[in-house]
């Protein structure tokens, strides 16, 4: 069974308004060097699905920047390759206000062309704001061996704090059969299963589904496509057992960060036997450790300049840390510079933003201190 891929960049940015003010959720920074879009499309990579669309809205030149040809995920291709999906505004539609989707079905039917063109036997969607490394291989063959229309990938979390409020929640028997989806509100319950927002639809199903949607003016995929066909149509849920994070807010992105100092989530992510996570290759110096130095359970990207103390943190490229200074549990992004002498905990800095000498700055774990792109404090 042959496949394409279709990945949402903008869907919930809303979510992250710190971070995606001058770009898309796909392109939130992660990990030190990688883009949240680079754990969607290593997995449909690593699963030889090599025609793949990236819808995009609005502030998606960080974006195009990042991903370029494609070449970096093997996708500069003259047959398949990855292409990126804007919106279609005609001369008529820009003399007025753009009309642009909001929810994912508008952005499918938006995109209805690219969906029309493939001739693989089903598509694949997924969001950016998913963080996770999975066979897509399986859950392709599951969807065919179960014969479904769609098949929700759905992952059983164990902590109500862990489920964002935009979440669906899954119910399916022990066959996988779904019987039942719900919208999360606060207090519903404390485990549930919910929809990873990973999912395998039957091509010619999808375009029909669209077609009828496109008809009727729908506009919502789970509230008016799932719901309307629970019990006519076959949908199956993928039970996923491996490390997966949801970002859907900044505390949200603080935590999944921290995440990463833990071995067990980094060997989870980035050690899965053939299934690399690729990213936007960039041939930086090594990361210059000088006399006085300290860094101790963090994650340092190369081109880095340290000089002071670092301890539980997540330090992206190009970072200069000066001398005397104190950095705990702190995100500092691309390009960041803190002066001498600073003390920080709980910090995440944007890009080049600047940190003057003597300054000293505090957040919490549930509400991180944020310093926006290219400011100086």
């Amino acid at each position: 069974m042959t496949a394409a891929g279709l990945i949402f960049s903008n869907i919930h940015d809303e979510c992250l308004p710190e971070l995606t003010r001058h770009r898309t959720m796909a392109s939130v920074p992660f990990g030190g060097r990688y883009r949240l879009i680079d754990f969607p499309l290593s997995n449909m990579v690593n699963s030889n699905i090599t025609k793949v669309g990236v819808i995009t809205h609005y502030n998606y030149q960080s974006l195009l920047d990042h991903i370029g040809t494609g070449k970096d995920w093997d996708l500069a291709r003259r047959s398949g390759g990855i292409k990126l999906l804007p919106p279609f505004i005609s001369a008529f539609d820009s003399k007025g206000t753009p009309s642009l989707y909001h929810t994912r079905l508008e952005a499918m039917l938006g995109v209805m062309n690219f969906i029309s063109r493939c001739d693989e036997d089903v598509i694949v969607l997924s969001d950016c704001d998913a963080i996770c490394n999975i066979d897509l291989r399986d859950v392709i063959k599951y969807h065919e061996r179960s014969g479904a229309d769609i098949t929700i990938v759905t992952k059983r979390v164990r902590s109500a704090s862990a489920i964002a409020a935009r979440q669906w929640i899954v119910n399916a028997d022990d066959n996988g059969n779904i019987y039942e989806v719900a919208e999360y509100t606060k207090g519903l319950c404390d485990e549930a299963e919910v929809s990873t927002n990973i999912m395998v639809i039957t091509r010619s199903y999808l375009q029909a589904i669209l077609l009828d949607a496109s008809a009727h003016g729908y506009t919502h995929f789970f509230n008016e496509v799932i719901l309307k066909n629970i019990g006519r149509a076959n949908y199956r849920a993928y039970r996923y057992h491996g490390y997966y994070a949801n970002i859907s807010s900044i505390s949200g992105y603080f935590d999944c960060s921290m995440s990463l100092l833990d071995a067990n989530v980094r060997n989870a992510l980035f050690r899965q036997e053939n299934r690399a996570v690729y990213t936007k290759v960039r041939n930086s110096a090594p990361t210059t450790y000088c006399d006085g130095a300290k860094v101790t359970n963090s994650v340092v990207a190369d081109g880095c300049v340290i000089e002071g103390e670092v301890e539980n943190c997540i330090i992206f490229r190009g970072v200069k840390v000066g001398r005397g200074t104190k950095i705990k549990n702190s995100i500092l992004l691309q390009d960041t510079y803190v002066g001498q002498n600073v003390s920080l905990n709980c910090v995440i800095t944007d890009k080049n933003a600047i940190i003057r000498d003597s300054r000293v700055l505090s957040g919490h774990e549930s509400m991180p201190f944020f310093i926006g792109k290219g400011i100086m404090v």
